[in-house]
């Protein structure tokens, strides 16, 4: 690990000015100063020698609403310094949102999930081994224009949604799917100002530019997420395959909740994880599914529309089916849910 400077600011603001010292504008993956929260990701590729900041940021105990979970007016409120393990273990987030709680569970290891920010969970970067290892010179997420040695590599875990010719790899969580599904909001802070913006617009395919991760500015902080309070919240669910049962990463993983009348699909949410260059709202698929009855064959309707626009390259030639498998396994079991 590299040499770097370590800052402790007294509040949200200080640390803002700090991670923007002067003044310019680079995609935060690139930024020379880093927010450190539970540090679970941007420690790891610090000893990989992946990311090389110069100073970090600790924002830890900054804000003390960022670290409570609570209902205020029509969403519950999810501070972004909450650690995984806390969220997954909350009595509203279980009985209301079990989406949330399974996706929180299912990822990492126990150890990990009581250090885990849900802030920094969410921009946790791909496992690519490409990425992750430096000795491989062509990375456009790692450095831009050298090129992408996955896409005629081994590229078994990688992404068939939302590529490029410029990059293939996977995005990695299981907590932002949830949020997607369930039409959640996040909240930012930056030199700017606050805003909110839905959580489905907060990560970015790679297109041209696979280092730019998401739409946050150099110094943007997130604080928070909002769960809508909504008919569909309570059924739903999280289903996650992979190579192992414990601490390893989707292949392919479905977030869905359904809002069912008498057989009938009144409204759905459906998210896709593992298969997709970010957290992946599966429009197409809800389209197929609203209206009528839930059945297996119209479980794999919805499934075909999600997958429609896949790309694979070899290695990944599998993923389309896998996941279209999971996908309509998982509307199946929510629609046996008892709510």
């Amino acid at each position: 690990m590299r040499p770097f400077h370590y800052q402790r600011p007294g509040g949200l603001a200080e640390a803002v000015q700090l991670a923007t010292p002067d003044g310019t504008r680079v995609p935060p993956t690139l930024a020379a100063t880093q927010y450190l929260a539970g540090g679970t990701t941007l420690l790891d590729l610090m000893k990989l020698d992946v990311m090389r900041p110069e100073t970090l940021v600790d924002v830890n105990r900054l804000d003390p609403a960022g670290s409570r979970i609570e209902r205020r007016g029509n969403a519950l409120h999810l501070g972004a310094f909450v650690t995984m393990a806390a969220a997954a273990e909350h009595a509203e987030i279980r009985q209301n949102y079990p989406l949330v709680a399974q996706s929180l569970e299912l990822a990492a290891s126990p150890q990990l999930r009581h250090m885990a920010t849900l802030g920094g969970n969410v921009l946790q970067r791909t496992r690519c081994s490409y990425f992750r290892d430096p000795s491989w010179s062509a990375c456009n997420k790692r450095e831009p224009g050298s090129g992408c040695a996955a896409l005629d590599g081994v590229n078994r875990k990688h992404a068939v949604l939302g590529v490029s010719d410029e990059c293939i790899a996977a995005y990695p969580g299981d907590f932002a799917q949830a949020l997607v599904a369930l039409d959640a909001a996040v909240e930012i802070v930056g030199s700017g100002g606050s805003r909110v913006l839905p959580f489905e617009q907060l990560h970015r395919p790679p297109g041209n530019t696979p280092q730019v991760e998401t739409v946050l500015m150099q110094g943007e902080l997130i604080t928070g997420f909002r769960l809508p309070i909504a008919p569909w919240t309570r059924r739903s669910l999280y289903l996650k395959i992979r190579d192992r049962q414990s601490y390893e990463f989707a292949l392919a993983s479905a977030a869905v909740a359904l809002d069912l009348a008498d057989g009938r699909v009144n409204d759905a949410r459906v998210a896709l994880g593992g298969v997709a260059t970010k957290p992946w709202r599966a429009r197409e698929a809800e389209a197929a599914l609203k209206g009528g009855a839930l059945d297996e064959n119209s479980a794999r309707r919805a499934a075909d529309a999600a997958f429609a626009a896949a790309r694979t390259r070899g290695g990944n030639d599998y993923k389309p089916e896998l996941g279209k498998r999971t996908l309509v396994c998982a509307l199946l079991q929510a629609a046996q849910l008892s709510i």
